[in-house]
């Protein structure tokens, strides 16, 4: 079977019922047009095009559909977006960029101007320029924006398409009419096709599944573990010498504690844990606050946690350090680490279950726990400390972010896919919308 009828009915069986009810809506004469940036980037994220429902007299449907059909083929990262002419340009490329979070080349058809612009990673400014400059003559939208796939699918592109385009709807607009003919594209066909797409979704959330419940057991290590703190600590709002300040530093540690317990039970993927361990850094940073104001110690300043084991609370020093057949790199201490790191003992390292059934070092276990250390290290101190570990090398892959998201922040090395913001540099997206 043609795999473009197929994906057209994967669109109309997957895409979540807010987003049809609001497609739909859509073409109903009145109905408000959805053009919120972010909103343009969900779509995006989830289908190649995006057609303004104030836009659709410059892409029909069908066209929409082909063109994506065509993009998705390919499995390359090329978005495009359809938008009314009076849509603000003012940093356009470079905020769309930042919404969708996906390395890619993105052309935009505002009005009856058009221009494109791409992460360096996967394709180059002067190629870009040469994409755009051909394309300028065409000014019938289907026309153009089909000669401008066309030739980037042509160009040595980089990085690869989201998954998500496997199953999404996007921002292209469903014609009501077609869901009629929905049981006939199944009677010749369909129907086998969208229950292989539903096991390998199913698979995959499953997976999902089973490394959450995996995290889950550490998690809820690291929240007992903060609330024995809580119960050790022999402080009283009400206490002789209590002030404001303090009385808000233990505040903050409470409602950090309320906030990893209700964020863990929420969590439905492993994603999800980094809410959690971000709550509980916040908790630590407010204890180590409140015991500087009770034993009048200058205040701390706001330092990542103890990389070997984040329960050891803020880290007090850089110490180096470097993991079995690696290379040397500072990482954040506690005292006591510090304290063993220069008598020439181990530190205090966090272990975890792995695979193979045996305690490791988390950054020797498997790819689950990068959200778990997204959450404690952030995205700009996390490369540097895991690179040549194990987990740091999964966090690299385009798996890795299909299957965990950005639960670590920017990891160096992916281009494409669901997430992939390493190589984004805003120059490339950079200066005013042009053609036309």
């Amino acid at each position: 079977m043609n795999a473009a009828p197929v994906r057209g009915l994967l669109r109309l069986l997957i895409v979540p019922l807010i987003v049809a009810l609001g497609v739909l809506a859509a073409g109903v004469p009145g109905a408000h047009a959805a053009t919120d940036l972010s909103e343009v980037a969900e779509a995006l994220r989830e289908s190649p095009v995006y057609v303004d429902p104030a836009a659709t007299d410059l892409l029909s449907e069908s066209d929409a559909e082909s063109l994506a059909d065509r993009i998705e083929d390919a499995d390359k990262p090329i978005f495009v977006a359809v938008l009314p002419a009076d849509y603000p340009t003012e940093n356009l490329f470079a905020n769309l960029r930042t919404e969708t979070g996906v390395a890619g080349l993105y052309g935009i058809r505002l009005g009856d101007r058009f221009d494109a612009r791409a992460d360096s990673a996967v394709l180059s400014n002067q190629a870009v320029d040469n994409l755009v400059t051909a394309v300028q003559g065409a000014g019938d939208p289907k026309a153009q924006l089909g000669d401008f796939v066309d030739d980037a699918l042509r160009s040595d592109l980089g990085g690869s398409a989201p998954s998500g385009w496997s199953g999404g709807g996007g921002g292209v607009v469903v014609d009501p009419g077609a869901l009629a003919a929905l049981g006939a594209v199944l009677a010749a066909g369909g129907a086998g096709a969208y229950g292989l797409v539903r096991r390998n979704r199913r698979r995959r959330e499953e997976e999902r599944r089973a490394a959450l419940e995996k995290l889950r057991v550490v998690v809820d290590e690291d929240i007992t573990a903060f609330g024995e703190e809580l119960d050790r600590l022999d402080f009283h709002p009400a206490e002789p010498g209590a002030d404001d300040a303090m009385r808000a530093d233990y505040e903050r540690a409470l409602d950090a504690y309320e906030q990893a317990k209700t964020s863990m039970a929420a969590a439905r993927r492993p994603e999800d844990v980094r809410a959690v361990t971000e709550a509980l850094e916040d908790g630590r940073f407010s204890l180590a606050q409140l015991a500087a104001r009770r034993e009048g110690r200058p205040m701390p300043e706001r330092r990542a946690p103890c990389f070997f084991d984040p329960r050891h609370g803020p880290s007090v020093a850089d110490a180096t350090w470097s993991p079995d057949g690696g290379t040397p790199r500072e990482v954040p201490v506690c005292a006591a680490d510090q304290a063993r790191l220069a008598d020439g003992r181990d530190p205090m390292v966090r272990e975890v279950e792995t695979a193979s059934g045996g305690r490791r070092p988390y950054w020797e276990a498997g790819p689950a726990y990068g959200p778990w250390a997204g959450g404690y290290f952030g995205g700009g101190i996390l490369p540097g400390l895991l690179i040549g570990t194990l987990l740091g090398s999964m966090m690299a892959t385009p798996s890795y972010a299909a299957m965990y998201g950005a639960g670590y922040g920017d990891f160096g090395g992916y281009e494409g896919g669901d997430v992939s913001g390493a190589d984004f540099d805003t120059d490339d997206f950079s200066g005013g919308f042009g053609g036309g």
